[in-house]
């Protein structure tokens, strides 16, 4: 035995494991003595136990070292190792992370990946599928009403887009991805960049389709205008007063796109201005903006200026659309409460914790109900 660190021990490699390496690889791989054996112990235990050494110890053991140090002296020596004994792991453990993920344990799915990078540091699977697992997390964190973590996790994701949207060759389904992870930031600049650059290599035509009509709708309403992109960010980080003043702007020389109107209604809302917030998204819906966020903000500030039968209205259009949006579910309570009707808040309260355990505003209100 050589040494160990972080739960990891080096070992020589033992006479029994060379031959099974080369029989499980089919005589494609050989060991190489001189280099150390990494096995990762099991938890809580500080020493190996050699009697105890399994085969999952060991590939565990070099697929945690090439994850935390993938540039590491014998870090490709271990990856050959590792792809000659599991030659499907890529696919393998895609399918559990993506599994993982979608039953909402997003650290076991990013943890997934991770090691997954270390073994294919080139991998444009592997990339887009992390950016993939982090807009999912972001996703269900602003339905929980968890905006700033939400947005920590979209930054997190953006950084890994960056990566994978720089490799040469360019690799479509990151074009594709990407262009509509810059589409939900409201940055239409970048994304029609991404779905012009992915059109001419798409071998699918559906989606080539979809993109050519997103490209068009983004030239034909000016929704790649710089000004259109610094209202929304002034909102997003807080200086809703500048954002405002270049919604306006833009709506200025484009009073026709339902676009602008949601940015200045979104402005207007979170400075409290409920009824001039309210007008600027009927004037949205007016302009084609008819959809599931534009009338759960409509019905927020409804709600606001005390129209709860036209918040009530607008909440069940948008459920309608979006049936497990736990935003639209969460303000539906709120409303049942406003209408002083507990039994029914508690029902959607509930209704929320079953789509997302640890929703914060759900927890709080039920908890009035416990007391």
């Amino acid at each position: 035995m050589n040494s160990s660190k972080n739960g990891i021990v080096f070992l020589s490699v033992p006479e029994s494991l060379r031959g099974r390496v080369e029989a499980e690889s089919g005589g494609n791989f050989s060991i190489d003595p001189s280099i150390p054996i990494p096995v990762e112990l099991p938890p809580g235990e500080k020493d190996l136990d050699l009697e105890n050494l399994s085969w999952e110890m060991i590939l565990s053991g070099m697929i945690r070292v090439v994850s935390e140090n993938p540039g590491g002296e014998d870090a490709d020596y271990y990856r050959r190792f590792v792809l000659a004994v599991k030659p499907d792991i890529l696919g393998e453990f895609s399918e559990a992370a993506i599994l993982k993920a979608r039953n909402g344990d997003y650290d076991m799915a990013l943890e997934i990946f991770a090691a997954l990078k270390g073994l294919f540091p080139a991998s444009p699977v592997v990339l887009l599928n992390t950016a993939l697992v982090l807009e999912d997390r972001a996703d269900a964190l602003e339905r929980a009403g968890r905006e700033e973590e939400a947005e920590a996790e979209n930054e997190r994701a953006h950084g890994v887009y960056k990566e994978v949207l720089a490799l040469d060759p360019p690799f479509p389904n990151a074009l594709f991805n990407g262009a509509f992870f810059f589409m939900k930031r409201r940055n239409f600049d970048k994304a029609r960049e991404y779905f012009s650059k992915y059109i001419p290599l798409s071998d699918d035509p559906e989606k080539k389709d979809r993109a050519q009509k997103i490209v068009r709708e983004i030239e034909t309403r000016s929704l790649d205008d710089e000004i259109f992109r610094e209202a929304y960010d002034f909102i997003r980080m807080g200086n809703e007063t500048e954002g405002i003043n270049k919604a306006r702007n833009f709506l200025e020389r484009h009073p026709d796109v339902w676009n602008g109107w949601f940015i200045l209604g979104w402005g207007l809302r979170r400075l409290e201005r409920w009824e001039d917030a309210a007008a600027a998204f009927r004037k949205a819906i007016e302009l084609g903006g008819d959809n599931a966020d534009t009338r759960n903000e409509l019905a927020i500030c409804l709600m606001e200026t005390n129209d709860l039968k036209g918040a009530r209205k607008e909440l069940e259009a948008a459920l309608s659309e979006e049936p497990e949006n736990v935003k639209i579910i969460s303000n539906l309570g709120i409303l049942a409460l406003k209408n002083g009707d507990d039994a029914e808040a508690a029902a959607f309260f509930r209704t929320v914790l079953e789509l997302e355990p640890e929703d914060p505003v759900a927890l709080q209100y039920l908890s009035r109900f416990d007391d």
